[in-house]
């Protein structure tokens, strides 16, 4: 049983908010954000995405003097960060940033800048190429963004596991904490990675809804005419910190992360296995590292991306290893799928769902697929004191990671 950490601050940028308060209201609403005729996928034959609701220029402006130099996907990290920092109630004018270390995941890299230079390469020539290409796309600069813009001189990590890269990153974060190597972790996730070709090969892969009819009801989670998932962008970003530490400083404490589990499948690239046992591992995982059993969890947020496969091994692996029917809620029939960002997202949402006692619904479900034997939350946001609630991510590789996280 590992040490638990206080969450103390959260901060979300997503399609269904410009901050944390917003994001959480649309979700509880269980308001679709899918939009159509996305520009940067016109003539596509899927072109509809779930937006951040502010242009390039409002992030810039909130952003401030150093956004000229900066990817899309850390413009979010940014944004996400200082929300969470503020909500936390910490000042980085006044932080040792030495004890302080950022975890910023991301799944995909800076695609629309790394598309755009490629193609001004093969029209215009090398020396039309922007400096700050190189910069710009390594998957790692977000983190060292937020770095940057928090003062933060601990630990700087850039953890990739596809979807399942946010959970990867606060887990990594904990770790951190618990070894003793920073006293603050800011960790969570960014991704911005809705153009041509990441749609494009999504759409070739067959995981993308094909909805383009009924484009706010296309992402559906458990549903039985499920199809594929809506290509999403955003961030989540909390600040962690070690609960006696928190209590020292008189810290509001949202939640206390108390377990975490790793695996991977080693089964296939993009397909989960058939019997979740890579999945199941990391949820029993997550609970052991927690001293909890599996009866003790009242609130699962699924991973949920509305494929035919990857819900059902999911609604599989929750009747089997919680039989005991824990309340079910799936924010990507809201959000989207934000891809590496998603599990940093579910992370935050699973932790207002402990401290407000309000499980959002799954956008456009009814109710689940016949042979799902999992309580589905549909319609409406259900009132429930959950104690203990599990967030699942999974991605491409084999990558899963389950956070286990307690009320305060």
């Amino acid at each position: 049983m590992t040490e638990p950490v206080a969450v103390t601050g959260l901060g979300l940028i997503t399609p269904a908010g410009e901050d944390a308060d917003t994001t959480w209201e649309t979700v509880c609403r269980g308001e679709a954000t899918a939009a159509v005729r996305d520009p940067a996928t016109a003539g596509l034959p899927v072109d509809f995405s779930c937006r951040v609701p502010l242009s390039r220029d409002a992030l810039d402006r909130r952003v401030g003097r150093t956004a000229w130099r900066m990817s899309r996907n850390a413009v979010l990290a940014v944004l996400a960060a200082r929300e969470a920092v503020r909500d936390a109630g910490l000042d980085p004018r006044t932080w040792n940033g030495d004890r302080v270390a950022v975890v910023i995941g991301c799944g995909m890299g800076a695609d629309a800048e790394r598309e755009e230079q490629a193609g001004r390469l093969r029209e215009l020539g090398a020396d039309m190429v922007s400096a700050l290409t190189v910069p710009q796309i390594i998957p790692n600069m977000a983190a060292g963004e937020v770095s940057i813009d928090l003062g933060a001189r601990g630990p700087g990590l850039a953890p990739a596991t596809a979807c399942a890269s946010g959970a990867t990153a606060v887990a990594v974060a904990r770790d951190l904490l618990v070894s003793g190597r920073c006293d603050v972790a800011v960790a969570g996730a960014t991704e911005a990675a809705v153009t041509p070709l990441t749609v494009a090969g999504f759409w070739r892969a067959g995981t993308l809804s094909r909805r383009t009819g009924e484009v706010t009801g296309a992402s559906r989670p458990f549903a039985a005419d499920r199809d594929g998932f809506v290509l999403a962008e955003g961030a989540g970003v909390v600040v962690l910190e070690r609960t006696g530490d928190a209590a020292a400083r008189g810290a509001r404490v949202r939640a206390r992360l108390v377990g975490c589990g790793s695996t991977s499948d080693a089964h296939h690239p993009t397909a989960p296995a058939p019997d979740a046992r890579g999945a199941e591992a990391a949820l029993r995982t997550a609970l052991a590292d927690a001293g909890l059993a599996p009866h003790d969890v009242g609130h699962v947020n699924a991973h949920g991306t509305s494929t035919p496969l990857g819900d059902a091994v999911e609604a599989a692996l929750i009747a089997r290893v919680l039989p005991h029917r824990p309340c079910v809620t799936a924010p990507k029939g809201v959000l989207g799928h934000s891809l590496g960002a998603a599990g940093a997202v579910d992370a935050a949402l699973t932790v207002l769902t402990l401290q407000h006692g309000t499980v959002p619904p799954i956008a456009n479900l009814h109710a689940p697929a016949p042979g799902f034997d999992i309580d589905c939350v549909t319609k409406e946001p259900r009132r429930q004191d959950v104690r203990v609630a599990v967030s699942h991510s999974f991605g491409f590789g084999g990558h899963n990671v389950v956070l286990a996280l307690a009320k305060a």
